[in-house]
Formats: C-alpha cells, structure tokens, sequence
C-alpha cells in the first residue's frame, strides 16, 4: 500500500499558485479530508537546497581525530548575513538552492560553498537529507560535510546578498548549539546530525 491509499491521506482537489516570487511559490490547495470535507491548505514549495559543514585543513596534531579533520579544534567555516524577518546578524552554515546548471547535489554544494565562502574543498560527502518544516513547506535539505576547505576563489554573491565569511572551531559551535547560542535551526541540524553519525567518509 502506498501513502496515498493509506486511510489517513488527503485527496487533492484542485492546486493553485496563489503567489510566487525568486524564491518560492505559495500554493493554495482544495483537499478532501479522510472524512470526506473539502477545504483549503496553502503550502510553501521551493527548490531543494543544500547545506555545507566546511571543515578546513587539520593541523599536524598526531591527535588522530584531528588527522581526520572532526575533532574539536577543527576549523569550521561559517557565514554571518543580515535576515530581515528576524531583524538581526545570522551566524550559520552556507547554504542555497539547487540551479538549473547543476549535474548533482554534490556540484550544488561545491558552489555554493565557493560562492559563499570563496572557499574550496578537497571532497564533499552527503551526511543526510531532512525536510525541516513539512507541515507547512515542502522543503528538503541536503546536507554536506566538505573537507580540507580552503580559501581560493572571490565570493560570487548574488545582488540581494551580503554575506561575511567567518570561522569557528567544530567545538565551539557543538558548544553555541547545545547552550542554544546558534539560533539558525537550520545550521544546528547539520551540526547535531554530524556529532551522532558523522559523514560517509569519516
């Protein structure tokens, strides 16, 4: 049996794009409930995006951790940008949606990590794919861990962007997430995934 014949499924009536804009479309649904009502649900659809860790170079510590560049005194490369619905700096992971011209989840997170960060990376591998909110967007997330990152290209931000590149230690930010200091949920996901399973090339 798939979902849409499981006795809890919603039945789409009719779907309308009540309003777009660059970034997403809010869709105005009409649905018949389990019980046989119709009404309204308006949902938020957007492209999927792609979420980094960056994690420098490690040093020459012989801490064998280090070596594989996840311990806590690893650099991690971060973004601090002005969000307008929360009026304030937002310190977090770089992140994007997927373009038109991108092969794969992979090339999407090289570029948006240079274009971001200025920063290239050695290897990205996927850690996991969530969807943050589903109740109201139907956002999916992709998240990346890139090691061996390194300064080597000009940001390529786009005209509404400003973002300043900044780093931390892997510590430091397990540290703000667990004390409620990083704010951005969807950078503090990406850090708690990474600390309880790591990334397929750990």
């Amino acid at each position: 049996m798939t979902d849409r014949d499981d006795p809890l499924a919603w039945e789409t009536v009719d779907r309308r794009v009540a309003y777009t804009c660059e970034a997403f479309d809010v869709v105005n649904q009409d649905v018949r409930l389990p019980d046989g009502t119709v009404t309204e649900f308006d949902h938020v659809t957007e492209s999927e995006s792609v979420v980094i860790l960056p994690l420098r170079p490690p040093t020459d510590t012989g801490d064998e951790e280090a070596s594989q560049g996840v311990g806590p005194d690893t650099d991690v490369v971060l973004v601090e940008e002005w969000r307008q619905p929360v009026g304030r700096i937002n310190r977090g992971l770089p992140a994007g949606s997927m373009e038109p011209g991108d092969d794969d989840l992979a090339t999407a997170a090289r570029r948006e990590l240079r274009e971001e960060t200025g920063h290239v990376a050695d290897r990205v591998e996927h850690l996991v794919s969530v969807e943050p909110a589903n109740g109201l967007l139907d956002s999916v997330f992709h998240y990346f861990v890139a090691y061996g990152c390194t300064p080597d290209a000009e940001q390529e931000l786009d005209d509404d962007e400003a973002i300043r590149p900044t780093t931390t230690t892997l510590g430091e930010l397990r540290t703000a997430v667990a004390d409620g200091d990083l704010r951005d949920g969807r950078s503090a996901m990406g850090v708690l995934y990474h600390q309880l399973h790591g990334s397929a090339g750990e």
